[in-house]
């Protein structure tokens, strides 16, 4: 069954429309990464269509919050020197950095949250819901739909973006995509807090720098 949900993801991933998404999903039996190569195959998928294409200028970024209490280190590439000033593309890459900075992904994207760590965070879930009563028969349901949470919090994708959380970062990238007409990937990070691991008082960082920016 094709449900709205996947509709809406492969509209996210690919930038096509809905009802292309919908033909996809219909036409790969619902395999999602069969129906990406359905839209790429039609010339459908305008982020997707890119993607195979070699993204190797770029920049590296740094963005410092809160007088060095927070730091973050990127990499984003792009497939031109000449995309790499566009002006658009540096302010997409310096807004990444802010999201990194805010929301402490720990992945780019879900495939690559290593299986010993989602089964992990599996077996977790599935006690808590145990624990809470609910009847076995629906936990596994259950645990579906929360492992689904657990990637919107640690995979950079994912999230909500901070200026605008009716959009994910994905929503973002696939849109800079069109509007720059290149290939970007978003290669790697690091994010440094000063004091990490150590005790200290807990702060709100999302919104911390969402002052910052005038948010």
């Amino acid at each position: 069954m094709i449900t709205a949900d996947m509709v809406k993801q492969l509209r996210e991933r690919t930038g096509a429309g809905m009802m292309d998404c919908k033909k996809a999903l219909n036409e790969s039996n619902g395999d999602m990464e069969k129906a990406i190569e359905y839209l790429r195959e039609k010339g459908l998928a305008a982020a997707a269509k890119k993607a195979g294409r070699i993204a190797a200028e770029g920049i590296v970024d740094a963005y410092i919050h809160g007088n060095g209490r927070i730091g973050v280190l990127i990499e984003v590439n792009i497939e031109t020197d000449f995309a790499a000033k566009n002006e658009d593309f540096r302010s997409f890459v310096r807004d990444i950095a802010m999201q990194i900075a805010a929301s402490k992904p720990e992945y780019i994207r879900r495939e690559e949250v290593p299986a010993e760590i989602i089964e992990k965070e599996k077996e977790i879930l599935r006690a808590q819901a145990l624990n809470e009563g609910k009847p076995e028969k629906i936990v596994d349901k259950m645990v579906e739909g929360r492992i689904e949470k657990f990637f919107k919090e640690v995979c950079l994708l994912e999230q909500p973006f901070i200026k605008d959380p009716d959009r994910t970062v994905l929503q973002l990238l696939n849109e800079k995509i069109a509007t720059i007409g290149e290939n970007i990937n978003i290669r790697r990070f690091v994010r440094f807090e000063r004091g990490e691991g150590l005790a200290k008082k807990e702060e709100n960082f999302a919104e911390e720098v969402m002052k910052q920016i005038g948010g």
